[in-house]
């Protein structure tokens, strides 16, 4: 699967637009959950107009009340069809595809199909905090399999916690992030193959969250999990929530491998309904016409891992960061600033910048943070300046 570069095709840079006034005009969690002095560079939105074609679909399907429940199959069609075009995967069937209302709310119905209360769910932290949240709400118990040093899966922890798991006969989950959040690494073919194996050998099932898929920077391939030898019984959740900062119009597919289909199809029906309409009809706009938009958009965020890694090297070179192959987030490791177990904290109170802190990403998550990096470069570099003084 040959990854596709970048072509912004004369679309202007997404991150280049707005202004920090502008920004604060927004009514979203992102710019409202601390107070004006703050710059907000934590949770996953992006700092970025919305794609045209985007903008247009939206805006003509409400000009003639189209605002019913969602339909059809538009979705899965444009989402295969990106895949394809992007990954080198025509394995997207879409008769093996479920609409759900969001990626989170899609695992907890794909974990549903493949394990039942009180079961074992594995998670690789660090890792995305809701997979906790969300797995233990639906009576399921956490186990972790950490990442090795190198933000890597370490297989020889997972093998043995997969063992772990099934050591009781019951059925077991390994709930994989891939693209990984935080860390932004990208899964190779051959780990993603060496996990299918393992998976296959103990008996379990792999629902992969891949929602960050589009958002994989220059020089780096995202696999599809479902696509690898022995990916054939997993489940996936795709979405195109995060590449074109769709958050708030909440659609996701789920897609199950050629041996899964069985349990895709015990989904209950009322599930897709739990799909806004309008966000079909965002997200499948994206997918088909919103391709020039994203990779303008994954230029200026190559540019962006590039500013900060120079920010941090200047002003805060006791932070160590190894710049992430997707996503637009930043994994810090402060430990080394002597700020305790939550320098997010510190860089609040002292610097002005919110942060999201590496405590609920689970093990490894002690001492560091997560940085948005999808903003203005002016903003960015105005947040690293005051992250600087926080530790003065």
């Amino acid at each position: 699967m040959n990854r596709i570069p970048h072509d912004t095709s004369g679309e202007p840079n997404p991150l280049r637009v707005l202004t920090l006034d502008d920004l604060r005009l927004r009514t979203s969690e992102k710019w409202r959950a601390y107070p004006a002095d703050v710059l907000p560079l934590w949770v996953a939105e992006m700092d970025v107009p919305l794609a045209e074609p985007v903008v247009r679909a939206v805006t003509d399907a409400l000009a003639i009340g189209d605002t019913g429940y969602a339909s059809g199959t538009a979705y899965a069609e444009a989402l295969a069809a990106f895949a394809e075009r992007r990954w080198g995967w025509n394995g997207l069937a879409v008769e093996r595809t479920a609409l759900v209302p969001d990626v989170m709310l899609g695992v907890v119905e794909m974990l549903k199909l493949v394990t039942g209360p009180g079961d074992p769910v594995v998670v690789s932290p660090p890792v995305y905090p809701p997979f906790y949240d969300f797995v233990t709400h639906m009576d399921r118990k956490v186990l972790e399999a950490p990442l090795g040093p190198d933000h890597r899966l370490d297989l020889a922890t997972l093998e043995e916690v997969f063992e772990s798991a099934v050591a009781h006969g019951g059925r077991a989950a390994y709930l994989l992030c891939s693209p990984q959040n935080p860390t932004g690494t990208v899964h190779t073919g051959s780990e993603l193959t060496a996990v299918a194996a393992l998976a296959d050998r103990y008996g379990v099932r792999v629902v992969a969250d891949e929602i960050h898929a589009p958002l994989v920077a220059a020089g780096a391939r995202f696999v599809p999990y479902l696509s690898v030898p022995g990916g054939e019984r997993g489940l996936s959740l795709m979405s195109a929530s995060k590449g074109w900062n769709l958050p708030g119009v909440k659609a996701a597919v789920a897609v199950a491998g050629p041996a899964a289909a069985a349990d895709l199809a015990r989904l209950p029906g009322e599930v897709a309904d739990g799909a806004s309409h309008l966000g079909v009809i965002a997200h499948t706009a994206a997918l088909r016409e919103g391709v020039p938009w994203l990779d303008a958009l994954l230029a200026g965020l190559d540019a962006n891992r590039r500013l900060l890694s120079g920010l941090l090297a200047e002003h805060l070179p006791g932070v160590s960061h190894r710049p992430g192959e997707a996503t637009y987030l930043a994994w810090l490791d402060c430990r080394a600033l002597g700020l305790g177990d939550d320098p997010a904290q510190v860089f609040l109170d002292r610097g002005r910048v919110a942060l999201s802190s590496g405590i609920p990403f689970g093990a490894g998550g002690a001492g560091h943070a997560r940085l948005n990096l999808a903003t203005a470069p002016d903003i960015l570099t105005e947040a690293v300046r005051r992250m600087r003084t926080a530790t003065a």
